[in-house]
């Protein structure tokens, strides 16, 4: 109607125009699942500007309407809606779809997905390190100078980097039923206790330990009043950090350290996580230009010269008290008077985010030494380069990788034995781009807008977690048989 306005239609001509004309195609209706929740479709309606979202089965067929009348009648009596009256006069005639109403035939990249969303999802792990290139048992280098004529280090044992990949047997929080769960975490000591004798590997090591620790103990069964057993919940990764660090500190470990720790949550699609510091995590997820929202679609390269649709879907926070000076757990041996003050940090403090996951996604969880070194368009095109050598991608042919998995061939114990490639390709990248000082690093751009000379990479430990999300276990014989 504001168009007809404009154009100085006369009210007949606007109120007679099709409403074929207006409407909201099929395939960008927003819509939501009869399990989100109110404030979802609230957040929804808000940044979309709508005031109608249709709720969608997982059938693709419409149950209802969730309006913003809806929300804003909640809790209000019949008549302060209007009354029965106009309700029956007005309405009531309206009111009620057959049974087996449905949308429209959705596009073919949501029938695949909708038929694939229902089945569990699993998650293939592979794990790379390498400390400081400068690194030796008497200490560390700051140039190469400093280091003299050896081979770079290669021995993992001399990082300062942690991690842990543990999967446990813990009951779900809803269903009750007991499942497979997969934590996931690493830490980056902070090098700079040197200067005090101290090991700065040793806290974010024993960190580590105590996360996975604390998820093992989880997983043994106690005792209730009446002799049944009973299983610990499903342990959020910000209460897995907390513990843990409590029991560092009770330990008396004196260091700091950033952290992460992710726990993949299969049947419900998502990855939760907290991250306290500059370490952190990304997705890289096939987003095709054609169905994606303005957001997410590639408007700098022209589509017949893309090589993929493999962008990042998402980047966590990191956290920053100024430049190079992340937010730390830490311990210095005694608890503080209420007069001083501390630079560390609490689990609490953490980052703490869950985003949904789906089939496909690569994710990849590392410290600082990769962030500061590659930038995240190369870390995508190394991910891209992977899935076309193992033919989980060809030719940017999303289409037919769904109509793949739609067959039954995941590809699984392809992905479970190639993704520490990945992750070793990741960290040889950062080592290369760190002692590569012809091109400026993240960091170096980072530190010069902070009005600190640096050129450069910036060498460091160096940590790479690759999460990739399949539709079937590794080892499953179906998958195997169609491989």
């Amino acid at each position: 109607m504001a168009k007809g306005l404009k154009e100085d239609d006369t009210p007949d001509v606007i109120m007679n125009q099709s409403v074929a004309d207006f409407m909201t195609p099929i395939g960008q209706v927003i819509y939501a699942r009869p399990d989100e929740t109110i404030g979802m479709c609230r957040t929804i309606m808000a940044k979309m500007g709508i005031k109608c979202i249709p709720i969608l089965s997982r059938e693709g067929q419409v149950e209802g309407l969730i309006t913003a009348k809806d929300m804003a009648d909640f809790g209000l009596e019949a008549k302060d809606r209007g009354g029965k009256q106009v309700y029956l006069r007005d309405i009531s005639e309206r009111v009620g779809l057959s049974s087996d109403t449905s949308m429209a035939d959705p596009p073919i990249y949501l029938q695949a997905h909708l038929a694939l969303e229902q089945a569990p999802l699993f998650v293939n792990i592979g794990v790379a390190e390498l400390p400081h290139p400068y690194k030796t048992e008497n200490g560390c280098g700051m140039n190469h100078r400093d280091f003299g004529p050896l081979e770079f280090s290669t021995n993992s044992d001399l990082s300062e980097d942690a991690h842990f990949v543990t999967t446990v047997h813990l009951p779900d929080e809803k269903t009750k039923k007991m499942r497979d769960v997969t934590y996931v975490g690493i830490a980056d000591g902070v090098g700079s206790w040197r200067e005090y004798d101290v090991d700065p590997r040793t806290f974010s090591h024993k960190l580590m330990d105590e996360c996975s620790n604390l998820l093992q103990e989880a997983t043994v069964p106690q005792l209730k009043a009446d002799g049944a057993e009973k299983f610990r919940r499903m342990i959020a990764p910000a209460e897995v950090l907390s513990q843990a660090y409590e029991r560092v500190k009770n330990e008396n470990i004196i260091g700091s350290s950033t952290a992460c720790v992710a726990l993949f949550d299969n049947v419900r699609h998502q990855l939760h996580f907290s991250n306290l510091g500059d370490s952190g995590i990304i997705v890289l997820r096939h987003i095709d230009s054609d169905v994606a929202g303005a957001l997410k679609r590639n408007r700098t390269t022209k589509r017949e010269e893309r090589k993929s649709d493999l962008r990042v879907a998402f980047i966590s926070q990191q956290q920053l008290e100024s430049f190079n000076h992340p937010y730390q757990l830490g311990w210095t041996g005694r608890e503080l008077d209420k007069e001083e003050t501390s630079s560390f940090k609490t689990a609490k403090e953490s980052c703490t985010t869950s985003i949904h996951v789906r089939r496909g996604d690569i994710i990849i969880m590392a410290t600082d030494g990769l962030f500061d070194n590659v930038e995240v368009d190369e870390i995508a095109e190394l991910g891209l380069a992977w899935e076309q050598r193992n033919g989980f991608i060809r030719a940017g042919d999303i289409v037919a990788r769904e109509q793949r998995w739609a067959m039954g061939n995941s590809l699984t114990n392809i992905s479970a034995d190639t993704v520490a490639e990945l992750a070793e390709e990741l960290c040889e990248c950062a080592r290369k781009r760190s002692l590569d000082s012809t091109i400026d690093s993240p960091f170096a751009l980072l530190a010069k807008e902070n009005d600190i000379m640096w050129s450069g990479g910036m060498p460091d430990d160096c940590t790479v977690v690759v999460m990739h999300i399949v539709g079937r276990a590794a080892g499953d014989v179906m998958d195997k048989d169609r491989q």
